[in-house]
């Protein structure tokens, strides 16, 4: 169902959007790891047949292209975002149940079978109460009309460390992260431990500084959001300009770098980007609830400037 069902008709969809966004079809194949005739005949055909196709996993044409929307973004990033992406959407149908039905037409005698609910339902090792604590603060995000009007392109993560977090398998974040959907911010899959390593190296970071930050969120970053910050007086550090090319993780290691010489509290980091980067501001806060009401405090502030 996964190799001969839901990834052709997924790939169709992020072969269009890569496409609307400008990638050539030598460019799109490249980032999908196919043949550029594959590109060509996933682009010929509309993407009726992808829609009814990804609707037998209980994916409505909106949650489809949300998700197209997220594995887009990722096979831009690299090639490993990607695949890690394309597992956690996976995953995520797998354990609610979705794949389910799909599965039970195709073979009556699991009539019964909770095998995936059970194994994949859930996931992320962490406290429940942390996995409950982001999905809280994610709540406020979806609801506010606001919030969207200070998501950058790259889309939003929120990221909440346990109190003794020593690595990426302590901190819970969105896979995926959260996207547009039309006038409000959504999470398309649970909050996971170890989900997002790039937040993940971010968070523990500024807990090396100050351990009572357990969480942050990124946002856009521009010159009417540096005003709404110096409105709220936020304390701030700067990274970056960078390219794409010194490290892996090249905000974090700017960071790293940051922390070597400054000293002092902060709220907030902002982040200048670089070539194949777009600028965002860190948030940080003592728990995930805190660092949302922040978020949706300074986007109100922004709105209004």
């Amino acid at each position: 169902m996964m190799s001969q069902a839901f990834l052709p008709a997924m790939r169709q969809l992020v072969a269009n959007r890569l496409r609307s966004q400008g990638f050539s079809q030598n460019r799109i194949s490249g980032l999908l790891g196919i043949t550029q005739a594959s590109v060509s005949l996933y682009l010929s055909g509309g993407p009726s047949k992808a829609y009814s196709v990804l609707s037998r996993f209980a994916l409505s044409k909106e949650d489809a292209d949300a998700k197209a929307a997220l594995l887009a973004d990722a096979v831009r990033t690299s090639a490993s975002e990607g695949v890690s992406t394309l597992f956690s959407i996976w995953m995520s149908l797998l354990g609610s149940g979705s794949v389910c039905a799909y599965h039970r037409e195709l073979y009556p005698s699991l009539t019964d079978c909770e095998v995936c609910v059970k194994e994949f339902g859930g996931r992320g090792g962490a406290r429940p109460d942390l996995i409950e604590e982001v999905a809280g603060a994610v709540r406020m995000l979806e609801q506010s009309p606001e919030f969207v009007g200070v998501m950058p392109e790259v889309s939003v993560n929120l990221a909440c460390a346990a109190e003794d977090a020593q690595s990426p398998a302590d901190v819970v974040a969105i896979p995926g992260r959260i996207v547009r959907v039309r006038d409000r911010a959504k999470a398309m899959l649970p909050p996971e431990a170890g989900a997002s390593a790039h937040m993940s190296k971010v968070l523990l970071l500024a807990r090396s500084r100050c351990k009572g930050l357990r969480a942050c969120i990124n946002i856009r970053y521009d010159r009417r959001m540096t005003g709404a910050m110096k409105k709220l007086h936020l304390r701030t550090i700067s990274i970056g300009p960078y390219s794409r090319h010194e490290a892996k993780d090249p905000t974090a290691e700017a960071f790293r770098r940051r922390l070597t010489t400054t000293t002092g509290p902060f709220d907030a980091v902002v982040d200048e980007g670089g070539s194949g980067f777009e600028p965002n501001v860190y948030l940080f806060a003592k728990g995930a609830k805190e660092v949302a009401e922040l978020a949706l405090t300074l986007a109100r502030a922004y709105l209004s400037a």
